[in-house]
């Protein structure tokens, strides 16, 4: 499949109809929302828009942000990696939703007090964010390998009756992402770079940046809590670093123009057929959740904004990167940053967000 898209790559001159969303995002940066971003826009198929605005820190020597900077995504991971891989499995005829993830991973069920619980986890619970397992767990205090974040993932107990609550777990993601691997028989990296990220020509989009390119991607934190130094070019989420900087959960780099490829895809399919995009894309029970597999859906108080339609799916990353996309408006856009530099306290950007995206909405 060609990544070639159809572009109008344009900048706030050339476009003054999105000086709202410039505005939004110049004032977010003179708030310390973060120091740079890099955005862009896929609609009417092509792009519209893909700039970027500010630095890689706050210091006034730093390097600037361009549309093609890579940046630490986060929990896009979830989607761009994990989501996509199952969806091509499922697609395949390889993948059972309703598979326990016992079958796949026994540690899950051996030696556990709520067992019965346990048996009853699927992979569509998992994807769904309604397994019942907490929604984190800080492993990385006492952790120091691989294995024993796994393990701790394995043994988690299982608070709520799988399928009543729907709690964002980065643990149910991570063992996912291991279940996966088990129907795959390879690393779940190594296949989404073959079967997804090549195909889309998202030749930028990976795990672990060799060290050569790491000064060219924004630092994401002054890390004073767990490796104290600051983090630049690796990934920022210490489960994903203790995994070899490789999860089902984080650990992914990308930049605005392969994730706009990967737009394209959800909405041209191509490499995902229609069929398979409908039913990750469709709401999982409980009711009440706003998480569809893999994907959320736009919510009261979405981060995108008051207009996106129903039939819309996105994601959020802690690093401050967002993806959404509106099937019925044929748009997705993109927002990355380092909002976590350098302290990851700050809150600002969960304003930022819906503003960002209301004002492309208008401008469109």
């Amino acid at each position: 499949m060609s990544g070639e898209l159809h572009s109008e790559v344009s900048s706030e001159r050339k476009q003054p109809q999105f000086h709202g969303a410039y505005s939004v995002l110049r004032q977010a940066i003179a708030e310390e929302a973060f120091p740079g971003c890099a955005f862009g826009v896929f609609a009417n198929g092509g792009i519209l828009l893909e700039d970027a605005l500010g630095h890689f820190t706050y210091d006034s020597l730093a390097s600037a942000v361009t549309s093609k900077t890579l940046y630490d995504i986060a929990s896009l991971t979830k989607v761009i990696c994990t989501t996509a891989t199952a969806m091509l499995l499922y697609q395949r005829g390889l993948l059972d939703l309703e598979t326990p993830l016992g079958e796949l991973l026994p540690g899950f069920v051996i030696c556990r007090d709520d067992s019965r619980w346990a048996r009853r986890v699927t992979l569509r619970h998992l994807l769904a964010h309604s397994s019942g397992l907490p929604g984190y767990v800080p492993f990385f205090h006492t952790a120091t390998t691989s294995y024993a974040v796994l393990r701790g993932c394995l043994e988690l107990p299982i608070e709520a009756e799988p399928g009543t609550r729907a709690e964002y777990s980065d643990p149910g993601f991570i063992l996912l992402g291991k279940a996966l691997e088990a129907v795959l028989n390879e690393s779940l990296p190594t296949f989404a770079h073959r079967e997804v990220f090549a195909p889309l020509e998202m030749s930028h989009t990976g795990f672990c940046p060799p060290p050569s390119i790491r000064p060219e991607i924004p630092p994401t934190e002054e890390d004073e809590l767990y490796r104290q130094r600051r983090i630049q070019g690796e990934v920022q989420d210490e489960h994903a670093y203790l995994l070899k900087g490789a999860a089902g959960h984080a650990g992914l780099f990308s930049n605005v123009p392969d994730l706009l490829r990967f737009s394209k895809a959800i909405l041209e399919p191509a490499l995902f057929d229609a069929r398979t995009i409908d039913t990750f894309s469709e709401r999982q029970p409980p009711p009440g959740s706003s998480r569809a597999l893999g994907w959320d859906t736009p919510s009261l108080d979405s981060s995108s904004g008051q207009f996106f339609s129903s039939n819309s799916i996105g994601h959020l990353g802690y690093s401050g990167c967002s993806l959404w996309i509106d099937r019925e408006a044929q748009l997705a856009v993109v927002l990355l940053t380092n909002r976590t530099w350098p302290h990851r306290e700050s809150q600002l950007i969960r304003s930022v967000r819906p503003a960002f995206h209301d004002a492309i909405r208008e401008a469109l």
